[in-house]
């Protein structure tokens, strides 16, 4: 009896693999069937909704199915994306995620519902915002290189406004004090509507955040802009230096933008996203899109995404420690 009972487990057991390597081709195949979630973990909006919307349309229109934007903001992104780590691995529940719950939120919570590096499936770099380094349009330094220069010769007599905690506008100036070798005082913000209030009142000196806000009053001369902390200069403000040509080279800090699955969604359904993704960033209408938000497009294979997190999360993680941030 034993003996037969043994036999029929392995039977079930055989039967098991073989039914789950048949039918995640099968689910592949005739995907999208119906239409598809995509978890922002941000309020409506936000820059990374408008790009989320963007490419939503773009994956509706060319997939056949509608892909429908689902806001869960709270907890730094960590209550959606927490969600997308639960949900079914068959391509029906994606994740918009930013820098925070791709990256470096784990580096600062102490209780992560998820480690994105293990439940998450990597689809694509979407894009990159770089961080702005603004100053008050008074102030005695007009350039980044001016600024370390005066904070050198000026110990402690600067103040650096930052969007909160733990964001990357502070990470940022952290990570600037720690290359360029100086020191300056930090005030937290609840947002940049009142770190630009401040910096027009003359209340701050600078400010480090990501560049959206900032824009306008750059060019109404009511604020300085010192740098980006990007790869490359934006069209929209093009006598705007970026960091690496102001003497920091390889200096970089950009709020990014990527489409993720739960781990263990089918490869194929990955790859087709993928390479929907990356079509979208090729269009006229995305270049337009991320030009006007001053968005950086990325692209990439899943595995570039993969080393790219990896590598932040490297990057990051002695500055945050160094700083004690712990939520």
């Amino acid at each position: 009896m034993q003996t037969i009972l043994r036999m029929l487990g392995s039977l079930t057991a055989a039967f098991a693999v073989s039914f789950g390597l048949a039918h995640q081709p099968a689910i592949a195949q005739t995907w999208p069937a119906h239409p598809v979630t995509i978890i922002l973990p941000f309020t409506a909006g936000t820059t990374s909704d408008i790009l989320a919307r963007g490419l939503a349309q773009y994956l509706s229109d060319t997939l056949g199915q509608s892909f429908v934007i689902d806001n869960r903001g709270g907890a730094g992104g960590n209550i959606g994306a927490a969600a997308v780590a639960r949900a079914p691995q068959d391509g029906y529940t994606l994740l918009f995620a930013t820098t925070g719950q791709a990256a470096t939120n784990k580096l600062m919570y102490q209780n992560m519902p998820f480690d994105p590096e293990k439940d998450f499936a990597p689809i694509a770099l979407v894009g990159k915002s770089p961080v702005l380094i603004t100053a008050r349009a008074d102030a005695p330094f007009s350039t980044l290189k001016e600024f370390i220069d005066y904070a050198r010769a000026n110990p402690d007599r600067i103040n650096g406004g930052f969007p909160g905690n733990g964001t990357l506008g502070h990470i940022t100036g952290i990570l600037l004090q720690s290359t360029a070798g100086i020191k300056f005082g930090a005030v937290q913000y609840r947002g940049a509507a009142a770190i630009i209030t401040d910096l027009i009142g003359k209340n701050i000196d600078i400010a480090m955040d990501s560049m959206g806000a900032y824009v306008p009053t750059v060019q109404g001369g009511q604020v300085k802009a010192l740098a980006m902390a990007g790869a490359q200069r934006w069209s929209k403000l093009p006598n705007v230096a970026t960091a690496s040509e102001s003497g920091l080279p390889g200096f970089e800090a950009t709020v990014w933008y990527a489409l993720l699955a739960p781990t263990g969604t089918p490869a194929d359904i990955v790859a087709r996203l993928n390479a929907a993704t990356n079509d979208y960033l090729k269009s006229e209408r995305a270049k337009i899109l991320f030009d006007d938000l001053g968005i950086q497009p990325a692209g990439g294979t899943p595995q570039d995404l993969k080393v790219f997190m990896a590598s932040e999360v490297r990057k990051w993680a002695p500055i945050i420690k160094a700083a004690d941030i712990r939520f």
